[in-house]
């Protein structure tokens, strides 16, 4: 029989079926990283998203089979690991395809349209106190006819570009940083820097890409330029974020993503007060009909797996 543990159930607000073979299931809402390995003694499926299992722990799990990711990246495992000790692992993918892109799509009509700013303004008065019948505090600009500089080009990066084209946005592909060969259909990562309205990060986090986005990046890109990260915080270096916004190198940025998460100890990103810059907290891959597509897949991944045993 398999024995089955959920470590973050909270992450999942969706409604979760049992698999259909003898099991025993338990799970908890939250696990900090000191209670996993207690957690999981016994355990031969391990469900998680985003708590860490690295050699100490697998080390301590000896019965441990599977680790079902409830998410698609995989960083926070140790795979060499996991294949050392005969631990499959799994994720799930292509759940996130329509809910993240129209967040991305979200965060770029928020910031080119000033709506922040807009709304801040309406609040303080200032269109009760208008002379005429609209107010012209904010500078707006369409996405109609701008370009948009897409970086990591799988499932969810090709959904955005699409969403794009549909409102007639150009769209450029951007091969990988420092590629000496360019594939047909992508342009040079700095020319889709120089040339590109709004960047939007689809990168997956790994030590090559880890600040794929940093000083010398924002100096490449256009003043009016925003960046868009709803992939992983660590694609951008923070400070140079911060720099960039302060200095206006860039016209502003839209982050569903930061460095650490939960910021417990706190992110200099979320002290700043800028009408240009638009923090959520990682919630792009959260609607409902997502959430419930991927607890789907995730127990269909589990399924997969014993059967196959």
């Amino acid at each position: 029989m398999e024995r089955i543990v959920f470590l973050e159930r909270s992450t999942l607000v969706a409604d979760i079926r049992r698999p259909a073979f003898a099991h025993t299931w338990q799970d908890y809402a939250a696990t900090r990283p000191e209670q996993v390995v207690e957690r999981l003694r016994g355990a031969t499926i391990a469900i998680i998203n985003k708590l860490p299992l690295r050699e100490p722990e697998l080390a301590q799990l000896p019965e441990l089979k599977l680790i079902a990711v409830a998410a698609t990246g995989v960083d926070m495992i140790d795979l060499a690991a996991c294949r050392q000790r005969n631990i499959a692992v799994t994720n799930v993918r292509g759940y996130a395809v329509h809910t993240l892109p129209e967040h991305v799509l979200m965060l770029m009509f928020a910031l080119r349209r000033n709506l922040i700013g807009y709304r801040a303004d309406v609040q303080a008065g200032a269109w009760q106190s208008a002379p005429q019948f609209c107010l012209h505090t904010r500078t707006i600009n369409d996405l109609h006819a701008s370009t948009l500089g897409v970086v990591g080009y799988g499932t969810l990066g090709r959904a955005v570009a699409q969403l794009a084209r549909a409102i007639g946005m150009n769209v450029l592909i951007a091969e990988r940083k420092g590629a000496k060969v360019v594939r047909a259909g992508r342009t040079p990562f700095a020319e889709v820097l120089r040339t590109s309205d709004i960047i939007t990060l689809h990168a997956p986090l790994n030590e090559a890409s880890r600040h794929l986005v940093g000083a010398a990046e924002f100096k490449q890109m256009k003043t009016s330029a925003l960046l868009i990260n709803c992939g992983r915080g660590g694609l951008v270096d923070e400070a140079a974020l911060i720099e960039a916004l302060r200095a206006g190198e860039i016209a502003g940025a839209g982050i569903d993503v930061l460095s650490r998460e939960p910021p417990r100890d706190g992110n200099a990103l979320l002290e700043l007060d800028l009408p240009n810059l638009i923090v959520t907290p990682h919630v792009a891959w959260a609607s409902r009909q997502a959430m419930q597509t991927l607890a789907d897949q995730l127990i269909d991944n589990i399924e997969a797996f014993v059967k196959k045993q």
